[in-house]
């Protein structure tokens, strides 16, 4: 057993509000500069909706993450000498008009306008050719569309639904949506990392945060294409490639990623997992239906023994070893197993996981008045969405693992509604619980974690130790010469 030590997330999509403030504290603080107008490291999509870049999850277009070759698992755009071959010309990689031409609006008609009897306006210009330009996209351009003909028909996980699911999700009584933040998954098996044909990308061994060596990259791009979330992004001024770095700085300052901490709606926990990482290969080889199963098969008990003494012999110090069994990732993952990992079918084993929506309780209209449905609580045979959907999104298309976290969030659900209102008979809540198989300790853990935790609680950040990383593989004298916040070498173009 080879273990490790990764931080990991965990969303819970049900808090999601849609307000960006991630969003913003994101670009306010990485990407608010000349050559990275287009990048969002950090965006709320609306689901269903065809997300950032356009038609993002579409495989067969951009040819992203990995697939199976026989016994063999290969990056999907193709091995080593089929890289070298699209060094010039790759095909897969999605054009600025899949993100968004850049714009802003010439704030000085508003103030500088002569006197006359219209309303002065600002007019959009493209932040990359300065002229005027219409506006037609933009990162969260489908937001609050669900249902629309243009964005919700076009995802690719409606696409693959029946007519009769369709015809479900787009009925107007039932109409639905929300909301899906994303960042970059800092995957196990990262496809950025394995396309990468300069080295500039990898994996840090004391957290496993995904970074690029901004001195190392060429900006060949194939990390781009390679990546199946779109989560890396290519810098037009400086000729590099740069992605979410999981405000590593100020974890290492003990602050938590400014996304986390700006998240109005709570929806945001950090953790560190332990995995072992012999068995990556065989998990990221198995069926699609068995990929959201199998990854929490590697995710190990921090508080077994054996796995503690293995984590000791690997060089793991004990402070992030503590920081593991306070985690919160790890209880929603692998204890109550309610958080599955984004489209596990790309075969990257992404270490952000979400908790699929339940989305609001039903109700319906009498007499011009808004009342609560019979059965007002989801139930998986009244889902708004379909739950073939949601599998698509979260389980590789295996409907029985959504149905497992879903028969968990109702339990949940009920036994607050019985001990808040009490109209609910208590047999109901045990039947539930049953059903779930959940335990009533369980049941109020979910709940407290889910709402009423604080944030030292929801945000548990292990010390990241950099000077004994550091120690581990280099002079620190010699670091401290030539690196230090970041590059001290601002990137730029070698020709």
């Amino acid at each position: 057993m080879n273990v490790r030590a990764q931080v990991s997330s965990v969303f819970h999509l049900d808090k999601c509000i849609g307000c960006h403030t991630c969003s913003i504290a994101c670009k306010n603080l990485w990407t608010d500069r000349k050559g990275a107008e287009y990048m969002w490291w950090n965006n709320v999509e609306t689901k269903p909706g065809t997300g950032y870049p356009t038609r993002w999850e579409d495989q067969e277009k951009y040819r992203g993450g990995w697939e199976m070759k026989g016994q063999q698992l290969q990056l999907k755009q193709g091995g080593r000498g089929g890289t070298l071959g699209k060094i010039f010309h790759n095909p897969a990689l999605p054009p600025l008009d899949d993100y968004y031409e850049p714009f802003t609006f010439k704030y000085g008609d508003l103030t500088g306008a002569p006197a006359g009897d219209d309303q002065p306006t600002a007019r959009p210009v493209s932040m990359i050719s300065g002229k005027p330009m219409k506006i037609e996209a933009g990162p969260n351009w489908d937001d609050d569309l669900s249902g629309s003909n243009i964005y919700a028909v076009n995802d690719p996980g409606v696409v693959k639904l029946s007519s009769e699911e369709q015809a479900q999700m787009f009925a107007i009584e039932k109409m639905v949506m929300f909301y899906l933040p994303r960042i970059c998954n800092h995957c196990l098996n990262a496809g950025c990392v394995a396309a990468c044909p300069s080295g500039a990308i990898y994996k840090r061994g004391e957290d496993g945060i995904v970074l690029i060596n901004q001195d190392k990259c060429r900006g060949w791009r194939m990390c781009v294409s390679a990546c199946p979330y779109k989560k890396t992004y290519y810098g037009w001024t400086t000729g590099k490639s740069e992605k979410c770095i999981l405000c590593y700085p100020r974890q290492e300052a003990g602050e938590a990623p400014a996304c986390f901490h700006s998240c109005v709606g709570r929806i945001r926990y950090l953790g560190v997992l332990l995995y072992d990482a012999d068995r990556i290969a065989a998990v990221a080889s198995r069926d699609d239906g068995e990929l959201a199963a199998a990854q929490r098969e590697i995710i190990l008990d921090p508080h077994d023994p054996q796995v503690l003494a293995d984590a000791r012999a690997a060089g793991i110090p004990e402070q992030v070893l503590k920081a593991a069994q306070a985690s919160p990732v790890y209880k929603f993952v692998k204890q109550w197993g309610i958080a599955l990992p984004l489209h596990p079918e790309f075969r990257t084993l992404p270490m952000l996981f979400y908790v699929p929506p339940l989305l609001p309780v039903l109700s319906k209209e009498h007499q011009g008045s808004q009342q609560l449905a019979d059965d007002f609580f989801t139930t998986l045979e009244q889902a708004r969405l379909p739950i073939q959907y949601l599998a698509g999104l979260f389980a590789g298309g295996n409907a029985e693992e959504v149905k497992a976290v879903y028969r968990k969030l109702i339990a949940v659900r009920l036994q607050r509604r019985q001990a808040s209102v009490g109209d609910l008979p208590e047999s109901e809540v045990e039947k539930a619980c049953e059903l779930a198989g959940v335990s009533a300790e369980a049941v109020e853990a979910i709940f407290r974690m889910t709402a009423l935790t604080r944030i030292k609680e929801r945000i548990v950040l292990p010390p990241m130790l950099r000077e004994q990383a550091i120690e581990a593989g280099m002079d620190p004298e010699a670091y401290k010469q030539g690196m230090g916040f970041g590059s001290r070498r601002p990137p730029k173009r070698r020709w």
